[in-house]
């Protein structure tokens, strides 16, 4: 036999943590990385925060598991805690951010088929997403290298350029049921959409009655500075889709809506065995705590300004490496004018700092949301002298 014993879907590294502490990781052999990359914006609050913790010991030995065919006042107090905070009337609870977009997708379908327009099943999505790998989720994507193999894909979507309103609008016909976007592309090599951009979509989508359904799976949760990145652009969704952050760690998502927006989700439409159980719902009460807390998100704002203003200072000492910094928050890209990832291997191996590769050649930055300044200066002084001594390939 051949095969691992895990399934061989990733394309692992040396790195093997066993023990994290705050914003590092330690490997199985002592050593320390930086990590700022916070599985990939899931570690919102770093490692072992003595909060979240606590509330994870103190329900496990209370309730781990039961059933949703019962009451759930664990659900009911941190779904209503994020309805007075957003703009959801309602909130429907996963495992994972594709499960989260599943529901997201399945409920602007459905309320389409309850206003009698079933007709309406089609979503608008944009290039160089990336919204999950289930078989809908993929779908939603246009990336060959998501989708090849796992033909038939599920119809129900179109793709326009990301940030080409007039382009996006030439794709609604009598099939649209409204558009799926992310407010700052991830994946896609953290290119933030412009104000033009979302505040439009949401202007038709009012016009002409369709829905706004937003992927905030990794840029919510406070990444931004803001509690969901569509206070950026002052506008809000019908649907949303969040998870990463939501648990910092533990796994949980949501699907967030309004009245209207879930009008077709009535009993029998949807559901998860283990999608709002009493665990994950303690872990989302602790990370809520901590996020809403006094100050939290303007000090995300504050170390987001430091890092993109020390990076900027940063790019003309390395003008043969980087090109320009993206994003926004401690939601950062780093362009690079060769392989990002292998600039985000060389950082690992061999300067003891993670980061996490994006499309476009681009080194995503997502250190945990409580660091410091002088986690900014440890991270900035690692990046200079891995820029300082990587040599780029011929063909990269």
């Amino acid at each position: 036999m051949t095969i691992t014993p895990l399934m061989p879907v990733y394309p692992r590294c040396g790195v093997r943590p066993v023990r994290g502490e705050g914003v590092y990781l330690y490997g199985e052999d002592g050593q320390q990385y930086l990590d700022f990359a916070s599985g990939i914006a899931v570690n919102a609050l770093g490692h072992g925060h003595p909060h979240l913790v606590k509330a994870i010991a103190d329900q496990a030995a209370t309730l781990m598991h039961m059933s949703n065919l019962y009451g759930s006042p664990q659900g009911e107090h941190l779904a209503q805690r994020l309805v007075d905070a957003t703009f959801a009337d309602t909130v429907f609870f996963t495992n994972s951010g594709a499960e989260a977009v599943e529901c997201a997708i399945k409920t602007a379908r459905r309320y389409h088929c309850a206003e009698g327009r079933p007709e309406r099943n089609t979503l608008i999505t944009f290039n160089n997403a990336f919204h999950g790998r289930t078989l809908g989720t993929i779908s939603a994507t246009n990336q060959p290298k998501m989708r090849d193999g796992f033909e038939p894909l599920l119809p129900g979507f179109r793709y326009a350029p990301f940030n080409d309103l007039d382009a996006a609008l030439a794709l609604i016909d009598e099939t649209t049921a409204g558009f799926l976007v992310e407010p700052i592309q991830g994946e896609g090599g953290l290119m933030a959409g412009t104000d033009a951009f979302l505040q439009g979509l949401r202007k038709v989508c009012d016009e002409q009655g369709l829905l706004l359904v937003l992927d905030e799976v990794q840029c919510g949760y406070g990444r931004t500075g803001k509690f969901f990145a569509h206070e950026l652009y002052g506008i809000t969704p019908d649907i949303m889709a969040v998870a990463k952050g939501i648990g910092a760690g533990f796994p949980l998502g949501a699907c967030l809506a309004t009245e209207r927006a879930a009008k077709g989700m009535v009993a029998g439409t949807h559901g998860s065995t283990y999608g709002g159980n009493p665990l994950a719902m303690a872990a989302g009460e602790a990370v809520l705590d901590v996020l809403m807390g006094d100050g939290f998100l303007d000090h995300v704002t504050a170390m987001g300004e430091r890092l993109r203003a020390s990076l900027e200072q940063m790019i003309p000492n390395h003008d043969h490496l980087f090109q320009e910094v993206r994003g926004r928050g401690l939601m950062l890209g780093l362009k690079l004018k060769s392989d990002s990832r292998r600039f985000v291997a060389h950082c690992r191996d061999h300067h003891g700092l993670l980061t996490v590769a994006a499309g476009d050649n681009v080194v995503r930055i997502l250190p945990p949301l409580v660091i410091d300044e002088s986690h900014v200066a440890e991270f900035t002084q690692k990046l200079s002298e891995a820029a300082r001594v990587y040599v780029p390939v011929a063909d990269d």
